[in-house]
């Protein structure tokens, strides 16, 4: 039980340092998905468990697909209108939208990162050299 304890802090740490550079903001809603590129909207909540998880694999792919594909994390929790928005009925949910906003993909649940990326390189979006990540 320590053990699980220990993990549940550290990632909710690791969580609450990287996630804000990745959440989107409010005015920024109306982008999504973006114009003219392959996007992966994650809808979850950031004290959820399975969202918390994916925090750091969104935090490397938002980074390795920069200029490529957009990465985007929303907080339903916090922005539910997104849900509404977006049809969530679980969360986490990623959505993948084509380069013309078509939404092409859905996914419920926690969704590793090998998972996301051959989803992406299915939508056309060549998949990063992600051992040059850090």
């Amino acid at each position: 039980m320590g053990l699980n304890k220990f993990y549940l802090s550290f990632w909710s740490v690791v969580f609450a340092v990287v996630f804000p550079f990745t959440a989107v903001l409010a005015e920024d809603f109306s982008n999504i998905p973006a114009k003219g590129m392959v996007t992966m909207v994650d809808l979850g909540a950031k004290k959820c468990v399975p969202c918390k998880m994916m925090a750091p694999i969104l935090v490397k792919l938002e980074k390795a697909y920069e200029g490529k594909a957009a990465v985007v994390f929303i907080d339903v929790w916090e922005n539910r209108e997104q849900g509404q928005k977006f049809k969530i009925r679980a969360i986490p949910t990623q959505i993948f939208f084509d380069e013309q906003g078509k939404e092409v993909f859905r996914h419920v649940g926690y969704f590793d990162e090998k998972s996301i990326v051959e989803q992406m390189t299915k939508m056309g979006v060549a998949a990063p050299n992600l051992n040059k990540q850090g």
